[in-house]
């Protein structure tokens, strides 16, 4: 059996595991941000309340583990960024740990259960506060020590001019220290920012989204310009990775209509020719940071 967790900047999400396919989840937990020490109380907690002593622990977590040093980088939760967290934690916990950024776990479910189930090369995306991605290859995530694969939301990439007739875009900063990212204007916060420099109103990323569905000129003008923005790096990534799929996470997910004008802008600009929906919405219905932590537990420990 084997403990899943997914881990955020406010919350810690838990689950013990039987096999990838049998995932009963055991609540939530507010995340200790900033003391090390609380963290692992709080984690070895959750260990002792599982019903069975467990094998692993296996966790999703909004952070990236460095490939060369073996350290996570993550703002969101200061007292693990710069630690070696896998063998911190198994030392603290006296249990084997693997760490996977959370867009890394989401792919991973939707590759294993969700949308793309069946595909050899899965490109999951996260469009929701930023932009995130994760790549699986056959089943494993092509960054199996950890990595940056599947980050398609960073890198100077963006266009200064979208949408039709053409709009003139700014290279706004990315938290990473670039310009130009592509999460600069694809996630939620990103499309504020769009919208204010386009249209000069602030609107919350709902209310331009929902203007949009209903024909408010602004926000049609916003959207066009978003839409075309993003579906370049978009099809690059696809081309890239030979991805056949990509499922798509994150609040802006459930935008109305927004997957399926990616999905037809997207397809008009890569190579393959596919008569089928290539950008789709994500299936998985269990929490897919729990689902991916859980898959990359066994694939790593081999219980199953």
């Amino acid at each position: 059996m084997i403990i899943a967790l997914d881990i955020g900047g406010s919350a810690i999400k838990a689950a013990w595991a039987q096999s990838p396919d049998r995932i009963t989840q055991m609540g939530r937990v507010e995340t200790p941000r900033t003391d090390f020490a609380a963290f692992v109380e709080t984690l070895a907690g959750i260990v002792a309340a599982a019903p069975t002593a467990p094998d692993a622990l296996s966790i999703s977590i909004c952070g990236v583990t460095d490939i060369d040093t073996g350290t996570m980088i993550c703002a969101n939760v200061p007292c693990i960024d710069g630690r070696t967290l896998d063998a911190d934690l198994s030392k603290a916990l006296g249990l084997p740990v693997s760490v996977a950024n959370d867009a890394d776990c989401f792919a991973l479910a939707e590759a294993g259960i969700g949308a793309g189930k069946g595909h050899d090369v899965v490109f999951g995306i996260i469009l929701g506060t930023g932009v995130g991605g994760g790549l699986v290859v056959d089943g494993k995530l092509a960054n199996g020590r950890g990595g940056y694969a599947g980050e398609w939301g960073h890198g100077t990439i963006l266009a200064t001019e979208a949408g039709d007739p053409p709009l003139s875009v700014p290279h706004f900063t990315c938290g990473c220290g670039r310009k130009g990212c592509v999460d600069t204007v694809g996630g939620a916060r990103g499309l504020e920012r769009l919208h204010q420099a386009l249209c000069g109103e602030t609107r919350d990323s709902r209310e331009i989204v929902v203007g949009w569905a209903g024909g408010d000129a602004s926000a049609l003008r916003t959207m066009d310009v978003y839409i075309d923005l993003v579906a370049n790096p978009l099809a690059l990534a696809i081309n890239l990775t030979g991805a056949s799929i990509v499922p798509v996470g994150g609040g802006l997910a459930g935008a109305p209509g927004l997957v399926a004008a990616l999905d037809s802008a997207v397809r008009c600009r890569i190579l393959r020719k596919i008569d089928r929906p290539v950008i789709v919405p994500a299936l998985c219905e269990v929490e897919p940071g729990i689902v991916g932590a859980a898959l990359l537990g066994f694939d790593r420990f081999v219980y199953v």
